[in-house]
């Protein structure tokens, strides 16, 4: 489904336009198969399961809504919405559009002059689970719901529906067709998930009633019972299509620091976990998959796939505890050992973020100073490798690796490259050196502000231990929470959205508060002596950045990769303050108000980026009170080109044609200099041994029904 948000980041010289190389990089074949670590599932035949069963599948937190585009929506909506309601389309290992047949028979553009008209051909089984059919009022209850024309519904997107004209029934039984009033290529996106009438015909329903669950559906499961813990799912009886091999799941409310405890307790059969419990399920693994090989994986559209061998020794070394000293421990990897990791690269990225809204990151030529000061290679290669993943860095903000129209535009900037970097420092005015009581900072005794060198903070650990420690924190959940100013889950992510199911960063519309304030006493620590550059300065002030990360389980995950930017930032005579600041405000404080210089966080994917992607790269525009309309733009960094082609991106109904004008936004996003994507986060799975169908999906949308434990 596409990135369910109001969610889900200084200015060029006006009227001047920086010219763009040549760009070489990698692309992705469109037509071939999914590139590693795409996905990792352990695929059987449907036969071959037992057909019954309960699936406890781990969320971070009961949702607060089954309504996926609620303002409060976040990954579990997503996962539940997908096994209950109808998806006209999914997606495929490369984030490709599927048409779903269980629901469609047939959708296609009939037209597009003088008016893009698409008409949906219902398959005519399909039936909501009170016994009437899928039909024209559905997609006209959603569409005036969503189209953002009735405050009262108060939704978190209304991209695409704000351009349909009308809806009405087509020129044959169980068609739909849809009029458009400006052309739309991401129509696919449209009308995914469909809720019923009943639903959406309503506002006071679309507000409330999807929070204590779901009366009516339409998929494979139905929505038994909610409680303050879980989600239970049980099998529809009047679904059509193939019967679900699991008699029901649960979605089951365990925060992302419980699930180890989770799964020795032999209380979940499913989960994303952290780096660090990955490592002790592998290692409880035989011969070459303690080591991390990765048999059992399979291919799109490869079944029975083998399953990871149950037998074997524990491997001694492994870090976690797995070789257990104590009856304890031996216990835990017991428990351990009955599940397998899964894992790939999840459809969300990290990246770092420069707020361009004033200091010295407003100057164009800082922030490339910065980006080109960055190994973004040594980063990925530190994040991913441990787990054994693909550790080249993302060289697109707009597109993951896969998917059709991939392409490397990191060369917009340049590679890293220190005399680059100095001289762009140089050029804005920052050089290095300095006179009086300023200058004192180079002979080590004091800081760049002539202050004694304190004793090193928490943040301030060598290179060695950042070294041993990056696999094991230095990713699992970064992506924006979508409770940030209003919206997501995901991102950057803690179980996806920052935040993997903490989410994204809100969508809403916010307005600017003054970046680079002190941070508060004991917060704050300094990234370190200037080692091979001395402190850059512009008439007698040092070049300082303050650097924003938060201060939880996700925190500590980023902290690592935040500290190696500092000390490469350090190599061209920048310094850093790194500040810690609650997990919970970090978004809604700090980030979505401009109070950072720099932070990490994650975006998600979407298999739409010219809908999706737009609102998180739109230039901010002024409001009538002074303050900036900055949407998702958290770095205040954008250009009126970068608008224009996502605009005619949207527009252009040739597919082809859309992916280039996309894959040119992304190259000037790269020239901007406001974000810099580092990696693909790791998606990391534990699974019960016997369950199949089931794992890392990646882009890939679960097919519920599909999923079951091995007879």
């Amino acid at each position: 489904m596409p990135i369910t948000k109001g969610r889900r980041a200084m200015l060029l010289a006006a009227g001047v336009m920086l010219p763009l190389p040549v760009l070489t990089g990698c692309s992705s074949d469109d037509d071939g198969p999914p590139p590693p670590a795409a996905w990792d599932i352990a695929a059987a035949p449907r036969a071959g399961t037992t057909g019954t069963g309960t699936l406890r599948w781990a969320v971070d937190a009961t949702p607060t809504t089954l309504n996926a585009f609620s303002k409060t929506a976040d990954t579990g909506t997503e996962r539940i919405a997908g096994a209950v309601l109808p998806s006209l389309y999914t997606l495929d290992a490369r984030g490709r559009p599927q048409r779903n047949g269980d629901y469609l028979a047939s959708a296609d553009v009939t037209s597009s002059d003088p008016k893009q008209v698409v008409v949906y051909k219902l398959n005519p089984k399909a039936v909501w689970s009170d016994g009437r059919p899928l039909g024209v009022e559905d997609f006209q209850a959603q569409w005036r719901a969503l189209r953002g024309t009735d405050d009262k519904y108060g939704t978190a997107r209304n991209a695409g529906y704000d351009r349909i004209a009308k809806v009405e029934p087509g020129d044959k039984a169980h068609e739909v067709k849809v009029t458009f009033a400006k052309p739309y290529t991401d129509w696919r996106s449209l009308f995914t998930p469909l809720y019923p009438k009943s639903v959406m015909g309503n506002p006071a329903v679309f507000s409330a009633a999807a929070s204590k669950g779901l009366a009516v559906g339409a998929g494979p499961f139905m929505v038994r019972q909610v409680s303050d813990n879980s989600v239970t799912l049980v099998r529809n009886p009047r679904w059509w299509g193939d019967r679900a091999r699991l008699s029901r799941m649960v979605f089951q409310a365990v925060p992302a620091e419980k699930r180890a405890q989770a799964l020795i307790a032999g209380q979940l059969d499913l989960a994303e976990v952290d780096p660090a419990t990955a490592r002790r399920i592998r290692a409880t693994a035989p011969g070459k998959q303690a080591a991390g090989a990765d048999q059992g994986s399979s291919a799109p559209g490869k079944a029975g796939a083998p399953e990871p061998s149950t037998g074997g020794r524990q491997t001694a070394g492994a870090q976690g505890g797995a070789t257990g000293d104590t009856d304890k421990n031996r216990s835990r990897n017991r428990a351990l050992s009955g599940f397998t990791l899964r894992k790939a690269l999840d459809p969300a990225y990290t990246q770092l973020a420069l707020n361009g809204t004033k200091g010295p990151l407003a100057d164009e030529r800082v922030r490339r100073a910065v980006a080109r000061a960055i190994d973004r290679k040594a980063l990925a290669k530190a994040v991913l490798k441990p787990m054994g993943l693909p550790s080249e860095p993302l060289g697109n903000h707009l597109l993951m690796v896969g998917q059709p129209g991939y392409k490397d535009h990191s060369g917009a900037l340049g590679d890293p490259d220190k005399s680059a970097a100095q001289s762009l420092l140089a050029d804005a005015g920052w050089r290095a050196g300095g006179t009086g009581s300023r200058q004192k900072a180079l002979d080590g005794k004091t800081d760049d502000r002539g202050r004694p060198h304190s004793a090193p903070t928490a943040t301030e650990t060598d290179t060695a231990t950042d070294t041993a420690t990056e696999g094991a924190s230095g990713t699992a959940s970064e992506t924006a929470s979508r409770s940030a100013s209003g919206t997501e889950s995901g991102t950057a992510s803690s179980e996806r959205s920052a935040g993997t199911e903490s989410g994204t960063a809100s969508g809403t519309a916010s307005s600017e508060r003054s970046a680079g304030a002190a941070p508060a006493a004991g917060d704050a620590g300094r990234s370190g002596r200037l080692g091979e550059a001395a402190v850059v300065r512009k008439k007698g002030r040092p070049l300082v950045l303050r650097f924003v990360l938060p201060d939880d389980q996700a925190g500590a995950q980023l902290g690592t990769v935040g500290r190696r930017i500092a000390r490469m930032l350090e190599k061209i005579g920048v310094r850093t303050e790194i500040t810690k600041v609650s997990g919970e405000s970090y978004f809604r404080d700090h980030i979505a108000t401009g109070d950072y210089d720099l932070a990490l966080y994650s975006w998600p994917a979407s298999a739409y980026p010219a809908t999706d992607a737009r609102p998180i790269y739109a230039k901010p525009q002024p409001a009538a009170d002074g303050s900036l309309v900055v949407e998702q733009n958290y770095t205040r960094v954008g250009t009126d080109q970068i608008d224009q082609l996502f605009d005619q991106a949207l527009s252009e109904l040739d597919g082809g044609a859309s992916r280039s004008l996309v894959s040119r936004a992304d190259a000037r996003i790269w020239a901007a200099a406001g974000s810099i994507p580092l990696y693909q986060r790791p998606q990391l799975i534990a699974m019960r041994k016997g369950l199949v169908n089931a794992g890392a999906f990646g882009f890939a949308t679960p097919r519920y029904q599909d999923i079951g434990f091995r007879r």
